[in-house]
């Protein structure tokens, strides 16, 4: 054998071996990582339905800022309506079978498109608190369905930071209408179980309306994740299929000392090239959203009466406790001290 042939063999065994190390020092593959499930694992959303909209062209509905602690939805069960952002400035139209979410909680107006003034609705509340609003418009008709998420106390960081101002998904629901066979089917089908409920004062309909809504969430954000279009922040981060391990590392194991030569070797990149994905990809470097991911964890572990500041900050990956009350300080604008006591005196 010729001494650049020994050379190359000898490369390729050095990179097989340290391959191997990685595998050992590493074992989080992400096909066993459910990221979604651990993240809502440590973070609280609840759904609730508030109106359900039966109008005909004109029509205009204004909604206004949202509190931090809340996403507004709408899906358009049937016909279209034109969102406007006031946020962005910008405007897009939704059809039928379109979920909307709007992390942000902007202001926004939605309308029939036609410019034409809106004539006046009328409001009815069911047994079980869902308000109809409907009009007397004769132009196209519109049925959609209204409600909010909520966040928990403290995690509102950790959602809307990393989700865009709009998200849209997009099935396919109502008669006459070819129904996809991917995934989003099994969403479609959801939203309609959603429709039905909604329809009348049914028997514990209002509560199943709640629960649906909470799912609903969960299955809106794993749709959009699998997308080829997924908008920049954690929903593209978790679908690039190089950058996926280091999602799934941090959210499976937070406390671990991660650094950035580690998440690195994860996705089999430089740590400069990581830095850079990373950032382009979120918005964020991923010692941010590490952060805001044990600030969520410490949140939960300072309700519990048994666990000191001490162990609270252990338990989330921080030797020193004065580096982690700083930080859940900066994050969360209270003291660990301060957020237990509000935790304990509001039951939350």
């Amino acid at each position: 054998m010729s001494t650049s042939r020994k050379v190359a063999t000898a490369a390729a065994d050095v990179r097989l071996r340290a391959d191997a190390d990685l595998d050992t020092v590493f074992p989080l593959p992400t096909s066993q990582v459910d990221w979604l499930s651990h993240l809502l694992q440590m973070v609280t959303i609840t759904g609730r339905p508030e109106v359900r909209c039966a109008y005909g062209a004109p029509w205009r509905v204004a909604w206004g800022p949202s509190a931090a602690h809340e996403i507004p939805y709408h899906v358009v069960l049937e016909g279209r309506a034109i969102i406007e952002d006031r946020e962005t400035g910008t405007a897009m139209e939704l059809q039928a079978g379109d979920i909307l979410l709007l992390p942000h909680g902007s202001a926004h107006v939605l309308h029939d498109g036609s410019g034409q003034a809106p004539g006046p609705t009328c409001e009815r509340e069911s047994a079980a608190g869902l308000t109809f609003s409907e009009n007397d418009g004769q132009g196209e008709h519109l049925d959609m369905l209204c409600g909010r998420f909520f966040i928990g106390p403290l995690h509102g960081r950790l959602i809307r930071n990393y989700l865009p101002t709009n998200l849209v998904v997009r099935t396919t629901i109502g008669d006459g209408e070819a129904r996809s066979t991917s995934a989003s089917s099994h969403l479609a089908s959801f939203v309609e179980l959603m429709r039905e409920e909604s329809n009348g004062d049914k028997v514990g309909g209002y509560a199943i309306l709640n629960s649906l809504s909470s799912a609903l969430f969960t299955l809106v954000l794993r749709e959009a994740s699998k997308s080829d279009q997924a908008p920049a922040g954690l929903l593209a981060l978790a679908g690039h299929p190089r950058l996926a391990p280091a999602i799934s590392a941090m959210l499976g194991d937070p406390a671990r000392p991660w650094n950035l030569p580690d998440l690195a070797a994860l996705c089999s990149m430089s740590r400069a090239t990581f830095m850079r994905h990373f950032q382009d990809t979120l918005g964020r470097s991923a010692i941010d959203f590490l952060t805001d991911i044990r600030m969520s964890m410490a949140a939960n572990e300072l309700k519990k009466p048994a666990m000191t500041t001490e162990a609270v900050a252990e338990s989330v990956g921080y030797q020193s406790v004065s580096s982690f009350r700083r930080l859940f300080a900066d994050r969360t604008g209270m003291t660990p001290g301060q957020w237990r006591r509000l935790a304990r005196r509001d039951g939350t």
